[in-house]
């Protein structure tokens, strides 16, 4: 596994974490078709929730989140159709969330979670 695949992992470990105990149930993670990928979907009660988990060792290109761009949240809320159409799930609503994890050299992961991007 190459770098940075291992680092985005990683990232998608602290998200599935972070959310798990915020009390959602995770649905997915890595969902793929034929087009694109949805890093997580959850339950957040009865709201159907979309993440994008962004994850960097540092801000010398910026934060994580501010590598989510709005092509690409236009990109996640088609995936979420997408997904909500291959499953038997039923919700209140849908929301798309962004979290954000920065990996410092020495400490815990920091945690961002952005809800209701778009």
């Amino acid at each position: 596994m190459r770098a940075k695949d291992a680092v985005g992992r990683y990232g998608e470990d602290v998200a599935a974490a972070h959310v798990e105990a915020r009390g959602w149930r995770v649905l997915d993670r890595n969902w793929r078709c034929r087009y694109g990928e949805l890093d997580l979907v959850g339950m957040d009660g009865d709201v159907l929730v979309v993440v994008e988990v962004k994850t960097r060792r540092s801000t010398a290109y910026g934060t994580p989140a501010e590598a989510v761009t709005w092509r690409k949240l236009a990109r996640i809320r088609r995936l979420a159709a997408q997904w909500l159409a291959e499953h038997d799930v039923r919700a209140a609503s849908v929301r798309v969330d962004v979290i954000a994890i920065l990996l410092p050299r020495a400490g815990a992961a920091q945690v961002e979670h952005l809800q209701g991007v778009c």
